[in-house]
């Protein structure tokens, strides 16, 4: 595995038909072009990436969309970001008055 795949155990929570069937269904569907939709303007480069739009677990076409290989890593980085900050803000729990 290399790029970011390395280290990852993504690809085997992946369905099995995730390369033959679901894949190049989203592509196809797509027409080959980036869906990221953005300060009112759609991307439309050429799309190589299959992203799911919420729900990770969630495979339905309706639930993935196709990216650009930049979109897809710009995304990917805020939710790791997101993800790294709610971690953060959480607050840590209270101690007991009677444990101070």
């Amino acid at each position: 595995m290399s790029g970011g795949w390395a280290g990852s155990t993504r690809r085997a929570e992946l369905p099995p038909d995730w390369y033959t069937r679901i894949r190049p269904f989203v592509l196809t569907r797509d027409q080959y072009r980036c869906q990221w939709f953005e300060n009112g303007t759609r991307c439309a480069r050429p799309a190589n990436q299959v992203d799911h739009i919420g729900d990770r677990d969630d495979h339905r076409p309706e639930n993935l969309q196709a990216l650009c290989e930049d979109c897809h890593a710009r995304k990917s980085s805020r939710q790791g970001n997101e993800a790294r900050w709610a971690v953060r803000m959480t607050r840590p729990p209270e101690r007991h008055p009677g444990l101070l």
